[in-house]
């Protein structure tokens, strides 16, 4: 069956997770995604190495779904390539600084001349406008700047969070952008240029802090795993292991409160009358759930608050989070098989489940240039000229 995106063309010039992940989305919808990489293979291949060859896990995620090929653009001959592939085309992605793509030929005003039906999906740190549209950064930068860094953890020290939400959201944002952009297209016939920065998605991650710091300098700072406005909230400790469990609204905290043995004394107690005051109290109600938890293990817990229907879950080492029943029987990961690693990676499918045109991954990841040939005779190269373009270290 084919994808919802079949027939789309994209060329993938991203790097690391904001444009690829981008690009792999779009592959697993069906698109025809072409990666572009540096001759010696791109930065973002090589993170967190575990192949035999030096892949890394990083370029394994967010490259499945794709072809790739090599080239350097800034050569006279590669901008030739270039502007073959935009003709090709009908996205390209691209996760770079504004002047970097015009040195590129990768701006929008350059490839739209080109190809008037073009969709440049444009992602940088700061956006192409304002004093910082020059700088570079990455994942956390975005967090330090929303105020989502300064509210992690314990208050000792700013703390990020370990997994790069914000490259990963940015990459969805473009993704949305993108499929609107070809909805208009087909009613308009023309591209347009889809923009998302880092920073941006970052504060509107962020925003409710930052609303209600505007409105009501409310002044929030770290309290670890509790909820400022919600409780109980928090990560509590069993005779096993941890669990996460979180009651938002009154209906929930009744059950909780019941569950804890002594529902009049939580319910009817003034510093727990809503949701706010809950949070402002949220030591109080932490401090009984832990000593709830305590005295059972994680399977014993977590049983209790399904049963309660309080949402609850176990924090999980990486090893655990592969190893859990539910990840499993309902199929989350696919094991791609790759050349040079000890054994196929587990892959988590695509996000979202559509039940007529299923994404899917399609395709392992490319190794370093393992498809330039073909697409150079896709854009129209003889063999010789191929040949010769090698030879020249073009691609």
């Amino acid at each position: 069956m084919a994808g919802v995106l079949d027939g789309i063309k994209v060329v993938d010039f991203g790097r690391y997770i904001a444009g690829p992940f981008c690009g792999a989305l779009l592959g697993d919808l069906g698109a025809d995604v072409v990666r572009v990489e540096k001759l010696e293979g791109s930065e973002d291949r090589w993170v967190t190495p575990v192949g035999k060859n030096g892949e890394g896990t990083t370029f394994l995620q967010m490259n499945r779904s794709k072809r790739g090929m090599t080239l350097d653009p800034m050569t006279p001959k590669g901008r030739e390539v270039v502007q073959r592939l935009i003709k090709w085309a009908d996205v390209v992605v691209a996760n770079l600084p504004h002047v970097q793509l015009q040195q590129m030929g990768l701006d929008y005003e350059t490839i739209s001349a080109i190809n008037p039906r073009i969709i440049l999906a444009m992602t940088s740190t700061f956006g192409s406008t304002g004093p910082y549209k020059d700088r570079v950064g990455f994942d956390t930068v975005g967090q330090a700047m929303s105020g989502s860094m300064y509210l992690t953890g314990d208050g000792s020290v700013p703390m990020r969070v370990a997994v790069p939400v914000v490259d990963y959201g940015t990459a969805m944002l473009n993704t949305i952008g993108i499929m609107a952009a070809l909805m208009d297209r087909q009613k308009s016939g023309k591209g347009q240029l889809v923009e998302t920065a880092l920073l941006r998605t970052a504060l509107n991650y962020a925003n409710t802090h930052l609303i209600e710091q505007a409105l009501i300098q409310a002044n929030r700072g770290p309290i670890t795993n509790r909820g400022w406005t919600a409780g109980p909230q928090d990560c509590f400790k069993t005779k096993d292991g941890y669990v996460y469990s979180m009651c938002i609204g009154n209906p929930l905290f009744k059950r909780w409160a019941k569950l804890m043995g002594d529902e009049k004394k939580w319910t009817e107690d003034p510093r727990f009358k809503d949701d706010l005051a809950r949070g402002d109290n949220g030591a109080i109600l932490s401090a009984e759930m832990q000593k709830w938890c305590s005295t059972r293990t994680t399977d014993e817990v977590l049983d209790a608050l399904a049963k309660a229907r309080i949402p609850a879950g176990p924090v999980y080492t990486p090893q655990q989070a592969l190893d859990d029943r539910h990840v499993n029987e309902a199929g989350f990961f696919q094991h791609v098989d790759c050349p040079g690693l000890p054994k196929a990676s587990p892959t988590v499918k695509p996000p979202v489940v559509l039940s007529r045109t299923p994404a899917k991954i399609s395709r392992r990841p490319p190794v370093l240039g393992e498809h330039t040939d073909e697409m150079m005779q896709t854009l129209g190269y003889s063999a010789n000229e191929i040949a010769e373009l090698h030879k020249e270290k073009v691609i």
